[in-house]
């Protein structure tokens, strides 16, 4: 038997839009178009400081019915490295760890383990570094992490930070990716760049888009991308 599992993925710029204005509200109205099962955020916890979580998670919770993944961190952030992993009501959640990233910046990525109306799924959100040599080194140490645990099929979702289409700084995940398409997602007004990636280690992506609307287009400087994965039940 096989399921449909709808994933995003958004780097939300903390909120702040290419109007200058910080719109949390705006993001959660973008996030709720995508109907998403899990949706994988970048830079959605301030970057300095108490690094302070920006969402309203009780109003994403009552109003698109999603939850956090909670992680172990800094006590008022609410994800890992700015990433956090949002899960629809009914998804499982089985377990969860965090990957520190080597790097001159402060990186990281969010593993889960969920469970989506029966079909086992590892969801991973990550946000790669803007230097080359840096994302070579973080991919290696994601799927050394992958390698240790146990197996079932992967969803790696984040921006990647890389601009070409030949995947060369991701080229170490495309064994255990084989299905990453791409698609432009930045700058949000007129995307040329594919820095925001979904790729599926095992099942097929059966749709991939950028998720183009009047607000997604002025809500961050990255437009979100959203996926259709059909997936084995185990």
């Amino acid at each position: 038997m096989m399921h449909d599992v709808t994933v995003a993925s958004y780097n939300i710029h903390k909120g702040i839009g290419i109007d200058r204005r910080r719109d949390l509200a705006r993001i959660a109205a973008v996030i709720a178009e995508m109907e998403a099962d899990i949706v994988c955020l970048q830079e959605a916890d301030a970057r300095f400081g108490d690094r302070r979580g920006l969402l309203d998670l009780e109003a994403m919770r009552r109003d698109l019915g999603l939850r956090r993944v909670e992680v172990q961190g800094r006590p008022l952030s609410h994800g890992w490295h700015g990433n956090v992993m949002l899960v629809r009501d009914g998804v499982e959640i089985e377990d969860v760890q965090t990957i520190p990233l080597p790097g001159l910046e402060a990186r990281g990525a969010v593993v889960a383990d969920l469970s989506v109306r029966g079909a086992p799924l590892r969801a991973i959100g990550t946000h790669l570094a803007l230097l080359g040599q840096a994302r070579l080194r973080q991919s290696t140490v994601i799927l050394d992490r992958i390698a240790a645990m146990s197996d079932r099929s992967t969803v790696l979702m984040g921006d990647m930070n890389e601009w070409r289409h030949g995947k060369w700084t991701l080229k170490r995940f495309l064994p255990h990716f084989p299905h990453s398409p791409t698609i432009a997602s930045f700058p949000a007004p007129f995307p040329v760049l594919p820095l925001d990636r979904i790729m599926l280690s095992r099942g097929r992506i059966s749709s991939f888009a950028a998720h183009v609307s009047p607000l997604s287009r002025r809500a961050s400087d990255h437009l979100p991308v959203r996926a259709v994965l059909h997936l084995d039940e185990a």
